[in-house]
């Protein structure tokens, strides 16, 4: 219980009354958890899970023992914490999903950005799209370090059939934080664009995703 916080001013309370939008990450938090411990209230441990993950999104990609060895979360609370988180993101992702129309580079960076922004490792994504630029499917084509001998194109090309995709554009991410396209990034991009000429399925552009910032391939010349 939150036994020292005035009843209309209790997470649940002010939801029911103010709507979820209003409640910060902190009581919306406490809400999921349900009650703190007998030493501390539900507000205070909810408090504690922020500070120890620093930043909110860094808890979208916690492991359920991390999550637990904050004190005072148990499994239970900690799987009622990942069932959240990934609802949410599922949410998140059907929203963007229903028929987003890229326009420009920055359209492909903002569909891109919230999850791509904080991986820990480099993920290569191709984003497949219809005739109107419109996306039609979203896929994860290779987690790990980039280079053009494990970057297949027929990986790409060969989902870009099955989804008879008129254009693609490939992405990944630098977990660095800096843009800045390596060689073997540039080595890459040139070899999914000629494929895509025989294809006759264009590769419109290859984002990097860094720190809430991106490059365009495309825009810098390099194809």
């Amino acid at each position: 219980m939150i036994r020292d916080v005035h009843q209309d001013d209790r997470p649940r309370e002010r939801l029911k009354r103010q709507g979820a939008e209003s409640l910060s990450n902190q009581e919306l938090i406490a809400i999921l958890l349900r009650t703190g411990t007998k030493e501390e209230s539900v507000l205070h441990l909810a408090n504690r899970v922020l500070t120890s993950f620093e930043q909110l999104h860094e808890l979208k990609h916690a492991a359920i023992e991390e999550i637990m060895s904050v004190k005072g979360i148990g499994e239970a609370k900690a799987i009622q914490l990942l069932a959240a988180i990934e609802l949410g993101r599922r949410l998140a992702q059907q929203r963007t999903e229903e028929r987003y129309t890229i326009r420009s580079p920055q359209d492909a960076a903002t569909y891109l950005m919230a999850d791509m922004t904080a991986l820990l490792q480099e993920h290569f994504v191709a984003l497949f799209m219809n005739v109107k630029n419109q996306i039609i499917h979203k896929q994860t084509i290779f987690i790990g370090s980039l280079n053009a001998s494990i970057v297949h194109p027929r990986e790409i090309f060969r989902e870009a059939v099955k989804r008879s995709a008129a254009s693609i554009i490939c992405a990944h991410n630098h977990p660095s934080g800096n843009p800045a396209p390596s060689p073997e990034d540039i080595e890459v991009t040139k070899r999914i664009q000629e494929a895509g000429y025989i294809m006759g399925i264009e590769l419109l552009d290859h984002v990097i995703i860094g720190d809430h910032q991106f490059i365009s391939l495309k825009e810098k010349g390099y194809m």
